[in-house]
């Protein structure tokens, strides 16, 4: 008897030391109230006072604050907390290209404009009348510029553009240097033909096709691969987060919560390793992303230098110019090659007459000295080419690693606590096991999150080419070649279109400035046709060289009559 009285006293004692313990434990949930609220949750979800919390799914089983409808309500909250720092970080990412690219493109499209308006005020004040009834010329050869920068050789072909532009020029200056001539569209077309071997406007235009195509090639595919940067981020930030993810992400945010530790962090490691599984589809990212980055600021270095679209087309008008001056100094000569391999055109009928002379404008007579560097207009980006690419370079070699480093910002700060004085996913003590690498192949044994390592995450895979085929891109466009976004058109020769580079030896070339002497000398090839051989071919084209120097002296002397 007396042995049961013992056992019966022992037992009320030990149910009143557990019910003293259990005592202050209630009260935390009194913190978990407050700390619940603020996340706009329903107070009244959470009990007064401490539960068996065998019924909880992610969280320990032993006293909690939490019931079954919390922990659902939690876990859809860990989801958005989790999701929020890496949205964070991916959008301040996002932005800051979607600006730079903002800038660079705006700063091509108005040099573009700029260098037009250029050459129409230069050329109307120095050749007035006869530049302004030809002025469609140089408007359309803007527009083609223009078009191909925005849609490249799919849909425009420069070295078409430049043929058709200089052929246009030829024709119209010839007509110009030879008023006191009739010529027909065929004759004309003679002459056209032969372009390559006259050479009336000397090595300008295949240096200025050398130079435009590396430059226009450089600055769309670095435009364009500022665009793909941005939309990679974003795709990729919409990726979510897996049911196990969401589950680790639970308990390492808000099972303190649960036994009445709304402050406690989660322990550094144990918090990398749980972004790790999460984000280990976006780790895989990393490799690719860091080669086009690579491959970014390759092309970057170019644009700064031997591709500077700023320094190609500022003095265009300059270098047509010139190319204008050259056949001019040179009229007689390409005029008497074109009436031997042509044949001697009809002289018009009115020739005699001053008036027709006056009409017909006489030669190009001026030269003008471009805009200097302070006087050339600022486009709206408000800054030249070597400060956005200074500025960019910047800002793409911060970028590199940042899909592995994600974990790492993410679980810094006061997102989590040091040593043993932090949350370890079961007890305020130290996390004991071992950082996961970063990437899929790695998560195999993650103790804190499950991951299926055999289904990667089909939009980061997308993205992994994209970026795969950018980074091809960029390199084409680093040596001066050109694989058009859009539709690949047939090419010329077996080079692609736009090709301006014609072997490996385009990285250390050296003629990239307008002023750099040729290195190759150009061959001088007489024009063959079908009516050479004539005996009378000396002396008609003595003729009419004749005929010219004077039609040409006459026009020279004009404005000094009037």
């Amino acid at each position: 008897m007396k042995w049961i009285t013992l056992v019966s006293t022992v037992c009320t004692l030990a149910v009143i030391v557990v019910l003293a313990k259990a005592e202050p434990k209630s009260k935390s949930c009194n913190e978990v109230r407050l700390a619940y609220s603020s996340k706009g949750f329903n107070l009244n979800d959470v009990p007064n006072q401490g539960v068996n919390g065998a019924h909880l799914k992610v969280c320990p089983q032993g006293f909690s604050c939490c019931t079954v409808e919390m922990e659902e309500k939690l876990s859809q909250q860990s989801r958005s907390d989790l999701k929020a720092p890496v949205n964070q970080l991916s959008s301040s990412l996002q932005s800051t290209f979607t600006q730079r690219h903002r800038h660079f493109d705006q700063f091509f499209r108005e040099l573009l404009e700029n260098s037009e308006r250029s050459l129409h005020d230069m050329f109307a004040r120095t050749y007035g009348l006869m530049y302004v009834n030809n002025a469609e010329l140089f408007r359309h050869f803007f527009q083609d510029l223009k078009r191909y920068y925005v849609s490249g050789g799919g849909a425009v072909s420069l070295d078409a553009v430049l043929a058709d532009f200089w052929a246009s020029l030829l024709e119209r200056i010839f007509r110009l240097m030879n008023v006191q001539y009739e010529f027909s569209d065929a004759y004309m077309e003679c002459v056209v033909r032969h372009t390559d071997q006259l050479k009336p406007f000397g090595d300008v235009p295949r240096k200025l096709r050398l130079q435009l195509t590396r430059a226009f090639v450089a600055a769309r595919t670095f435009t364009r691969g500022l665009s793909v940067m941005q939309e990679v981020v974003g795709k990729v930030s919409t990726v979510s987060a897996s049911p196990g993810c969401v589950r680790a992400a639970m308990k390492m945010l808000y099972c303190p919560y649960c036994s009445g530790q709304v402050a406690l962090k989660p322990c550094q490691n144990y918090c990398l390793n749980v972004l790790r599984g999460c984000l280990a589809n976006q780790a895989d990212l990393d490799s690719e992303w860091n080669n086009f980055l690579d491959a970014m600021l390759s092309l970057a270095e170019r644009l700064g230098g031997p591709f500077n679209f700023e320094s190609v087309m500022e003095p265009i008008d300059v270098k047509i110019s010139d190319a204008i001056m050259n056949m001019q100094e040179n009229s007689m000569q390409v005029s008497q090659k074109v009436f031997h391999g042509c044949g001697q055109p009809k002289l018009a009928a009115s020739f005699r007459s001053r008036r027709s002379l006056k009409e017909g404008g006489g030669a190009f007579t001026g030269r003008f000295r471009p805009y200097t560097p302070d006087a050339w207009p600022t486009t709206a980006a408000g800054t030249s080419l070597d400060r956005l690419v200074t500025d960019v370079k910047k800002k793409l070699k911060h970028a590199k690693k940042f899909w592995s480093t994600l974990p790492e910002r993410v679980c810094a700060g006061e997102q989590v606590a040091p040593g043993d004085e932090c949350w370890n996913g079961t007890a305020k003590s130290r996390y004991e096991s071992v950082v996961m690498g970063n990437g899929l192949a790695n998560q195999v044994s993650n103790p804190d999150v499950e991951v299926d390592i055999t289904k990667p995450d089909t939009v980061i895979r997308r993205q992994i080419a994209v970026l795969k085929e950018m980074t091809s891109w960029l390199k084409a466009a680093h040596s001066g070649n050109d694989i058009s976004f859009d539709t690949e058109e047939e090419g010329s020769g077996g080079e692609e279109s736009g090709s301006g580079c014609d072997s490996p030896s385009c990285n250390e070339d050296r003629d990239i400035y307008f002023s750099t002497p040729s290195p190759i000398n150009p061959r001088v090839v007489k024009v063959v046709h079908k009516e050479y051989g004539s005996e009378n071919g000396g002396a008609l084209a003595r003729g009419s060289a004749t005929l010219a120097l004077g039609g040409l002296a006459l026009a020279l002397l004009l404005p000094h009559w009037r």
